[in-house]
């Protein structure tokens, strides 16, 4: 319905009730966000200011001059190792604060359970975050959110009793003997394969 009234290339990518659309040229681009508000207005609906904006977002323009949010992923064009022009996620920063605000309150809560039942929760945590934000290229992401939560968690078993209970030597030891989920990368990057003609 769309795609015949533009001039370019235009493509809708959802996931539940958030969107992104991509248009090949700007004007298709804000001739759609008008028309989306008209229309939503016809259902008592209206676009959240906050989240719906039209940004230019191109492979041409200077990597990290442009980039957008969505579901917790920032989007940005950089560069791969062979120099060509690459998509990017990694983490929001917004998202990464809010996530080890959210790790703290945890250990707060949690940092009376036994050591064996407290780090077997740990793991399953930390397999949650993982199959989500481990998608290729957010490696830094991962390991940035990691080294971050366990800091925290070294902070709050500490404050146990009213003794220091480990050293980060000790610490460290604990983690590797509870086998604790390193960061790693959960979704292998899809390849375009071309379409054979017979």
């Amino acid at each position: 319905m769309v795609k015949k009234h533009c001039r370019g290339e235009a493509c809708l990518i959802r996931y539940a009730d958030d969107f992104v659309c991509a248009f090949q040229y700007r004007e298709d681009a804000e001739r759609f966000y008008k028309a989306l508000g008209k229309r939503l207005e016809k259902f008592g609906l209206a676009l959240s200011a906050d989240k719906t904006r039209v940004i230019p977002f191109s492979r041409h323009i200077t990597p990290g001059k442009t980039s957008f949010g969505f579901l917790g992923f920032e989007f940005r064009w950089g560069k791969d190792r062979g120099g060509k022009a690459h998509l990017k996620r990694r983490t929001s920063r917004k998202k990464l604060r809010v996530s080890l605000r959210r790790f703290t309150e945890w250990c707060k809560k949690n940092r009376h359970l036994k050591t064996r039942v407290l780090f077997k929760r740990l793991n399953a945590k930390l397999r949650g975050y993982y199959n989500y934000y481990g998608v290729h290229g957010n490696f830094a992401g991962l390991k940035q959110f990691y080294d971050g939560a366990m800091r925290i968690l070294f902070k709050w078993l500490n404050r146990r009793s009213h003794r220091r209970s480990y050293n980060w030597t000790g610490f460290k030891e604990m983690l590797d003997h509870f086998e604790v989920e390193q960061p790693r990368i959960v979704g292998r990057p899809k390849t375009r394969r071309s379409a054979s003609t017979v």
